[in-house]
């Protein structure tokens, strides 16, 4: 167990700016997360209430430096959700923002900091924790539900290092927060770039507001980091036409990219002397497992790269052989320190060690070319049997949004599949363009008008909440 930064070594740079105005240098980051962490005194479990605020990162940074275990969880997250969790795993404490103080009236404030407050629970239980286990964070298809990710202190310090590494991050990076910090994807950006005693500029604001790019151009923010849907909304904005001077890298994660979109982003960076970075992850390998080098970014469109520093892919067969030959399709199988030490689903989990032991297997379908750049293909479960053809439901999502340029998600059961769009105009198109490219009956789709695809935190699709539109 130890600490994952050494803040005094960043000693009189700015560690944190908000859109306020708020900074916080790395030595009073250092200082005030002593003073929280000796508030608790001891190694317990914390549930941490996150936003894009000082106070939330102060919490994260106090506990982690500190051997004390926080439960990363959204601070929008549904009260009775949250009910369910703080139930299930019954932490000695809260660190939340002051206007939700009310939602826990039980609770006895012990501290206060930067409009966020530490609540004593009050409950009688503690559960034994793993020595190594640094942080419990929600997996990215869930929302609210009991499954953790169990991440080590190694795990969040070698990915960490990795990305540092393969971004060619510095103290000179000013990265801008587009993603919650409750989400791996958004912990990964603080997590790497504390390492080299960069600037975090921090905004609850979205990319659809003025707020944030009129704070984007103030702070002078060098990178931002979106998952598939923030390209898809940039796109929309008209991006390629904003006046961004400070703007040097834009990351990519949280599921894959339309070709179209990945080829119109890499040609902007590349036109401008911009680094457009695709990359591959999951909360159960605390965050990264692969990216495409930017230079290739226009070459091996579609590609999510290689495997990042001190990882490595395996393609595995349906028959358990690995598999060496190019474009040929197996499951991803990723081999890294940062692989988590497994799941936990109540407190009594929370005492478990290293389930995994490096390998993860990532359910993802992929195929790797030539020059051994890897290319996601679909999910191991997302298919359906259409008239006994084995149809990849992703690959009919990609279809529909590189044809149309509309979110569509697709659904169903065997022999009958359900495709999701939010405008009825494109109800027969798309329903004959999927006939057309599948070679199947007609019959076997329907598209179904809904006002907005079901999405958590991520902007990962809930697929599970589309069942509901499924014919008895």
């Amino acid at each position: 167990m130890g600490m994952i930064w050494n803040l005094e070594n960043h000693a009189g740079k700015t560690a944190l700016l908000d859109e306020f105005g708020n900074t916080m240098s790395y030595d009073l980051l250092n200082t005030e997360s002593c003073i929280l962490a000796a508030r608790i005194g001891r190694r317990c479990l914390v549930f941490s209430l996150c936003r894009n605020q000082i106070g939330s990162v102060l919490g994260y940074t106090a506990f982690i430096n500190n051997g004390i275990v926080p439960v990363m969880v959204n601070s929008h997250l549904d009260a009775s959700l949250l009910d369910n969790l703080l139930q299930t795993y019954q932490p000695a404490f809260l660190w939340v923002p002051k206007d939700q103080q009310v939602q826990f009236p039980h609770m006895s404030v012990e501290y206060e900091a930067y409009d966020y407050v530490l609540l004593k629970s009050g409950y009688n239980k503690e559960y034994p924790l793993f020595d190594e286990l640094g942080l419990l964070i929600t997996t990215s298809g869930s929302t609210g539900s009991p499954k953790l990710v169990r991440q080590s202190y190694l795990n969040v310090a070698d990915n960490a290092g990795s990305i540092a590494q393969y971004l060619e991050l510095d103290d000179t990076e000013r990265p801008i927060t587009t993603l919650p910090m409750n989400y791996v994807y958004g912990l990964s950006i603080i997590n790497s770039h504390f390492l080299v005693g960069a600037t975090l500029l921090l905004t609850d604001k979205g990319l659809m507001q003025k707020e944030f790019w009129k704070f984007f151009r103030e702070a002078e923010a060098t990178s931002f980091g979106g998952v598939p849907y923030t390209y898809e909304m940039l796109d929309k904005l008209r991006f390629y036409r904003m006046k961004l001077p400070s703007l040097k890298t834009m990351t990519q994660a949280g599921g894959k990219i339309t070709p179209e979109l990945h080829e119109k982003f890499a040609t902007y960076a590349q036109e401008r002397g911009r680094k457009f970075v695709v990359m591959y992850g999951a909360a159960e390998a605390t965050s990264r497992m692969g990216y495409l080098p930017p230079e290739k970014a226009v070459e091996k469109k579609g590609s999510m790269g290689i495997p990042i520093p001190g990882g490595a892919f395996h393609l595995v067969g349906a028959d358990g052989v690995e598999i060496t030959e190019p474009m040929t399709t197996g499951e991803l199988v990723y081999e890294g320190k940062n692989v988590t030490l497994g799941y936990a689903e109540c407190g009594e989990d929370l005492s478990r060690g290293d389930e995994r032991h490096g390998l993860l297997e990532t359910g993802d379908m992929a195929q790797f070319d030539a020059d051994g750049y890897y290319y996601i293909v679909g999910r191991k479960k997302r298919f359906l049997k259409i008239y006994g053809n084995r149809v990849n439901l992703d690959e009919i999502d990609r279809l529909v949004k590189g044809k149309f340029n509309i979110e569509a998600v697709s659904g169903g059961v065997d022999d009958y599949m359900y495709i999701f769009v939010t405008d009825n105009i494109y109800c027969e198109p798309v329903r004959d363009f999927v006939a057309a490219k599948t070679k199947l009956n007609p019959a076997a789709f329907k598209v179904v008008v809904i006002n907005a695809i079901p999405k958590n935190d991520a902007g990962k699709v809930l697929y599970k909440e589309l069942t509901k539109y499924y014919a008895e």
